[in-house]
């Protein structure tokens, strides 16, 4: 059996080193991209009446200049409007708001009439064949999912920020959230974003949102916009939890799930008891870099979740790392993961 995962690993690795770097085509240089998308800005509807002195689409794309030249704050990309021709030539701009206006002017703008443009970039994508090389395994992607915060204030607030108040001061927080969505693959540097879903207050709910119904919202919307694209949905402990791994298996993704003992004991006693009957998988591979670092791998199949759901049957894998026969500091660290992954046939 582990000579058999070994003959997989190598076969994978010599599989990355195979694909031939993608051609860039006219269709997919900078110029053309940022023509296209701001082409769809121009199609989302201007929620404000009245004179306007920055377009809508102009002040969205001055959004996505601020991130794409990855300047720090609306301060910073504030100071190029001393020097805008760059700007307005690159991205397409007739003119630039300052960093008060754009707030003011988005704050307005619904996320969800920015949908259509990730898919329509995204098919871009898949039409020029780069997203060729960003499969992972299996024909599938591995697609990213986490949490982030993006706006936290005791004042400022609208309808749609959650609140929290400070158990022992009183204060509250006002705050939103948003779930991050990404196809990487661990050989390249470039990702592939996909559209976020925003943890706020839902219409006509009284409750607060949480992060667990943003990525049930996320992974419908995005099995109805990508019916048939196959990804491994990659995501940290909070999410080994059996509502989740449900939701994923609906919706026909695969997965690997981050996992704590603390948090999964029954799991961790089970794979304990695995081990002692023989039934895990244990094997050493060297590293082809560093010769005396090693990374040692311990595989359980069929595992259940946990004792309140044994239907759900997990693989669960352990993989630390070693200097000599010493375990080096900076990567004591076991990492734990669930996945779908049955045994391979022998």
């Amino acid at each position: 059996m582990s000579n058999h995962l070994k003959k997989v690993v190598k076969t994978h690795q010599k599989e990355i080193k195979r694909k031939e770097t993608i051609k860039l085509r006219k269709h997919l240089n900078a110029d053309a991209l940022f023509s296209n998308l701001h082409n769809g800005f121009k199609g989302i509807n201007d929620h404000r009446p009245g004179m306007i002195d920055h377009t809508l689409a102009d002040t969205l794309m001055s959004g996505f200049a601020m991130f794409s030249l990855k300047d720090p704050s609306l301060l910073a990309f504030d100071e190029r409007r001393q020097a805008p021709h760059n700007l307005t030539t690159i991205y397409g701009m007739g003119s630039i708001p300052c960093d008060t206006s754009m707030r003011e002017i988005l704050d307005g703008v619904d996320p969800n009439d920015l949908r259509p443009l990730f898919k329509e970039q995204f098919r871009a994508l898949q039409r020029g064949k780069v997203m060729e090389q960003m499969v992972f395994m299996q024909n599938s992607y591995l697609l990213n999912l986490d949490g982030t915060g993006y706006f936290s204030s005791s004042t400022l607030h609208s309808d749609a920020c959650m609140k929290k108040v400070h158990k022992k001061s009183g204060k509250t927080t006002y705050y939103l959230q948003a779930i991050g969505a990404a196809i990487v693959h661990p050989d390249l540097k470039e990702v592939i974003p996909l559209c976020p879903e925003i943890i706020k207050r839902q219409d006509g709910e009284t409750k607060m949102d949480c992060e667990r119904n943003a990525v049930k919202r996320f992974l419908k919307k995005f099995r109805k916009e990508h019916p048939h694209l196959q990804v491994i949905v990659n995501e940290d402990a909070l999410s080994s939890n059996a509502p989740h791994i449900r939701d994923l298996e609906h919706y026909n993704c695969r997965y690997i799930l981050g996992v704590k003992e603390g948090d999964h004991q029954y799991l961790f006693s089970c794979i304990d008891q695995a081990v002692q009957e023989g039934n895990a998988v244990s094997f050493i591979m060297q590293n082809e870099q560093y010769k005396d670092l090693t990374h040692h791998f311990k595989i359980v199949y069929d595992a259940p979740l946990n004792k309140s759901n044994q239907d759900i049957r997990v693989t669960f894998g352990e993989h630390s790392q070693k200097v000599g026969q010493t375990t080096f500091a900076a990567l004591s660290e076991k990492t734990c993961s669930l996945s779908m992954f049955q045994r391979p046939a022998l």
